[in-house]
């Protein structure tokens, strides 16, 4: 079973994907923020994937952080250079998630929509 690492600081949004990847048939371990999904991700490397970030989550340090979640992204790459990553955004960031592409993650993906980040998924491993 295909193991989805996810990483958002907003508990209804984190628990709605969660929901999604589950009755999708993937297992999911998750985090609410950088420090948190540092230590998540390391304990399930072996088995996790692909990565789920969102993009504005508090850092490293606890503290909200705009683009926190390209922190996470380098630091999940290091661990796991192969790893794909989707970056989860607002409307408003496409600029932003466009800059998580060329960092190194797969696709970016705008909330609200799980079934199409449910396929956007199915994709990217498809073609891994």
């Amino acid at each position: 079973m295909t193991t989805v690492f996810l990483a958002d600081d907003e508990k209804l949004v984190l628990r709605s994907i969660e929901k999604t990847l589950l009755r999708a048939g993937y297992d999911v371990v998750t985090a609410a923020d950088c420090l948190s999904g540092s230590e998540v991700f390391a304990e399930n490397a072996d088995t996790v994937e692909i990565a789920v970030l969102d993009l504005n989550m508090p850092g490293f340090d606890g503290l909200p952080k705009p683009d926190a979640g390209l922190d996470l992204l380098a630091h999940l790459k290091e661990q796991k250079p192969s790893l794909p990553v989707v970056i989860l955004t607002a409307y408003d960031e496409v600029t932003k998630a466009k800059d998580a592409v060329s960092g190194g993650a797969s696709a970016f993906f705008v909330k609200g929509r799980e079934q199409g980040l449910v396929e956007l998924i199915q994709k990217i491993l498809s073609e891994a």
